[in-house]
C-alpha cells in the first residue's frame, strides 16, 4: 500500500508578496527622492536626475539577488559582487543620510526638531528597507518552487507478513551464506616441469659464437649473445654462460 503523506511546509500567498513589494516600492520611492534632490546637488542637468537614484538603487536591488544566484560561485567572482552590493549600498546610505542632514540644519527650529544624527541614521531606513524587501521577495520566490517536504507514515506489516515461519539460527546461515562446492581432494605428486628446448646444440652455438668472442679483446656477454641471435636462435642466460665458459677455456688452451 503507498504511504500517507502529510504536508509540512507553508506556502507564501498573494498577501506575503504584496507586502514585500510595497515594502520595497516604499522604501524605493524614499531613497528615490532623497538621491534625486543630490543629483541636483552634484549638478545633474536636471532632464537627467531621475538616472542618478536609478544607478545606485539598481545596484543595491539587483545585487541582492546577484549574491543569492552566484553563492557557490568562485571566490573572486562572489569577492566582486560583494564589493559592488557594498559600495552601492554605502553610497545610497550616505547620501540619504547627508541630504537628511543638510535638510535639517537649513530648517527652522519652531516645532520638534531632531539633531543631524538621528535625523541621519532615521534617513538610511529607506535604503535599508529596498534591499531587505527584495531580498525577502527572491527567498520567498525560492520557497514558492520548492516541493513541500512531507512526512511518511510507516503502514503496519500485512498479516502474511505477521504469520511468517520463524526462521532458525542454522536457517538463517543457509540464506545468507551461499553453499560451497566440495574441495576437490586430489592426490599430491610432484609437477615436472618442461622448459624450452634448446634452438642449437652447444658444438654448433660455439661454431656460430666463436668468431665475435675472439674478435674482441674483452667480449661481453652482449656480444655472444648478439652473434646467437644474428644467426636465428635464441639462449637462454643459463646457456649463454655455458657459452662463454667453453669459449674462454679454448682461448685459454684448457
Amino acid at each position: 500500500m503507498p504511504p500517507n503523506t502529510r504536508t509540512t511546509a507553508h506556502q507564501a500567498t498573494t498577501w506575503d508578496r504584496a507586502a514585500v513589494t510595497l515594502l520595497g516600492a516604499a522604501g524605493c520611492t524614499l531613497s528615490y527622492d532623497a538621491l534625486q534632490q543630490i543629483a541636483l546637488a552634484v549638478h545633474v542637468r536636471p532632464a537627467l536626475t531621475y538616472l542618478f537614484p536609478l544607478v545606485i538603487d539598481g545596484f543595491i536591488a539587483y545585487g541582492v539577488r546577484a549574491l543569492l544566484v552566484l553563492r557557490n560561485a568562485p571566490f573572486r567572482a562572489r569577492l566582486y559582487i560583494w564589493t559592488l552590493f557594498a559600495t552601492a549600498t554605502t553610497a545610497s546610505v550616505w547620501a540619504n543620510a547627508l541630504h537628511a542632514i543638510r535638510l535639517n540644519q537649513q530648517a527652522p527650529t519652531a516645532g520638534l526638531h531632531l539633531g543631524d544624527t538621528t535625523v541621519g541614521i532615521l534617513s538610511t531606513i529607506a535604503p535599508l528597507a529596498l534591499a531587505g524587501a527584495v531580498h525577502l521577495h527572491i527567498l520567498i520566490t525560492r520557497a514558492d518552487a520548492t516541493p513541500p517536504t512531507t512526512d511518511t507514515v510507516t503502514q503496519p506489516e500485512t498479516t502474511e507478513r505477521q504469520h511468517e515461519t520463524p526462521v532458525g539460527p542454522e536457517q538463517e546461515i543457509q540464506h545468507t551464506r551461499p553453499e560451497l562446492p566440495p574441495a576437490r581432494h586430489e592426490t599430491s605428486r610432484p609437477v615436472r616441469r618442461i622448459g624450452r628446448p634448446p634452438s642449437a646444440e652447444l658444438d654448433q652455438l660455439l661454431v656460430l659464437a666463436r668468431p665475435a668472442f675472439h674478435l674482441h679483446e674483452t667480449p661481453t656477454r652482449a656480444v655472444v649473445r648478439e652473434a646467437i641471435r644474428a644467426a636465428g636462435h635464441t639462449i637462454s642466460e643459463d646457456r649463454l654462460t655455458q657459452l662463454i665458459a667453453a669459449l674462454r677455456r679454448e682461448r685459454d688452451g684448457h
